[in-house]
């Protein structure tokens, strides 16, 4: 791999040293950005391994160039699934139309891709394992910027001194949090998450159950008020992502840390559901897969403190309604890199980051209310006028790139 970075000198700089917590999307990808421009890496990452498969995440517009600058855009489209059409279903089961996937998702067909969140996490990580230090099962326990090191000596102002749960110690330039959008990171950094969550009013349960139901590459969407459910084939395997969402004026924070909770809480509110929902809902009690949460974005008034700063869903998670969590991973990662590279101060670094960045992450997070009217209606008058735009449609053209996801022109980093 080349180490063409933008002005630097690599050769006759010292490598300034960053810790990346989280090697899942934006992580990997940071890794491999810095490490072109001439950075020593190292990604800590609290699961024992790279999870494979997971369920389909979107990656479109200014992301998509992204992924082809990484030169991993080929591996991408050898992966993309291209779910051939997408399903609505009235409270009954019955048929309210079927559609062209592409144009409920809002992607370009030819140029954006859909694929597993595994595939992808797995593709940048052989994209970079070979330069990039990673340390799995592992964690930060304690971020220290203005102590000593290990040699004792003053290091305030320098750097940061990381304690991880391991017990293992080590002193970094640089950190940063792509640790998700519950980030320890930022919590131990900037505080409750609480005060920088935005619920947008609903809770859903993800998991996987046996394809007994003859699907192929599609989507199927159930919908009464306020609840809907929906399974994904993503090929003609015998595995579906089954989906269970629901409308809930405050957040079931009782449910957020309890799975025995959040399983009675799903089985509660879709006890009198047609159509398959009692066999999902079969489904859900034995999975071991099942992930419950709730819609939501992270909106902060800075991503960084010191010498620590924040990526991704970390930093600005726009919710699973946008359809735009992976791509602003993807776009945030190289922002931030670039930066760095730029300049040599990180505070410089840090404010170019956010100021370049800040307007493409608020145009993306506003998709969220069209997202969330058009898939998840909370009324029966609301159900009623997407349905009957729907039934007025034989086939959905197909859709242009919505202005959000293709706002921002990235910056040159050189070529590898």
């Amino acid at each position: 791999m080349t180490r063409t970075g933008l002005s630097m000198d690599v050769s006759t700089t010292t490598k300034r040293t960053v810790l990346i917590s989280g090697a899942s999307i934006s992580g990997p990808a940071l890794a491999y950005w810095l490490h072109r421009a001439g950075f020593a890496v190292t990604v800590v990452e609290k699961a024992g391994a790279l999870r494979g498969g997971g369920y389909p995440i979107d990656i479109r517009g200014t992301a998509t160039e992204v992924v082809r600058r990484m030169g991993v855009l080929p591996r991408l489209r050898d992966a993309h699934i291209d779910s051939r059409r997408f399903t609505f279903l009235a409270a009954g089961g019955s048929e309210v139309a079927s559609v062209g996937a592409g144009a409920v998702a809002g992607s370009v067909e030819g140029q954006d891709l859909e694929v597993r969140r595994g595939d992808l996490a797995t593709i940048l990580y052989a994209t970079v394992r070979d330069d990039v230090e990673f340390l799995f099962n592992d964690s930060i326990d304690v971020l220290d910027q203005s102590g000593q090191d290990q040699s004792g000596q003053d290091r305030s102002g320098q750097g940061v001194d990381v304690t991880f749960r391991s017990g293992r110690r080590r002193s970094f330039d640089l950190v940063v949090g792509a640790d998700g959008m519950h980030s320890q990171t930022r919590e131990a950094l900037f505080g409750p998450e609480e005060q920088f969550h935005r619920y947008l009013g609903y809770a859903f349960a993800i998991f996987t159950m046996p394809n007994t139901f003859g699907l192929s590459r599609e989507v199927v969407l159930w919908n009464t008020p306020g609840k809907a459910a929906a399974l994904y084939a993503v090929g003609d395997n015998d595995e579906l992502h089954a989906f269970l969402n629901f409308h809930r004026p405050e957040p079931p924070l009782h449910a957020l840390r309890n799975p025995d909770a959040q399983r009675e809480l799903v089985a509660t509110v879709f006890a009198d559901a047609g159509w398959k929902v009692p066999d999902m809902v079969d489904a859900m009690r034995d999975a071991d897969d099942l992930f419950f949460d709730t819609a939501g974005q992270i909106r902060m008034p800075h991503w960084s403190s010191g010498r620590v700063v924040l990526v991704g869903d970390a930093a600005y998670a726009p919710s699973f309604l946008t359809g735009q969590g992976s791509s602003l991973a993807l776009v945030g990662a190289y922002m931030l890199a670039h930066a760095l590279a730029t300049h040599r101060d990180h505070t410089a670094a840090f404010a170019a980051y956010e100021r370049d960045t800040r307007e493409f992450v608020a145009m993306n997070q506003a998709l969220v209310d069209k997202g969330s009217a058009t898939l998840f209606p909370t009324t029966a008058e609301a159900l009623e006028q997407r349905d009957t735009m729907l039934r007025g449609l034989v086939t959905m053209p197909s859709a242009t790139a919505r202005p959000a996801h293709s706002a921002l022109t990235l910056p040159e980093f050189g070529r590898p």
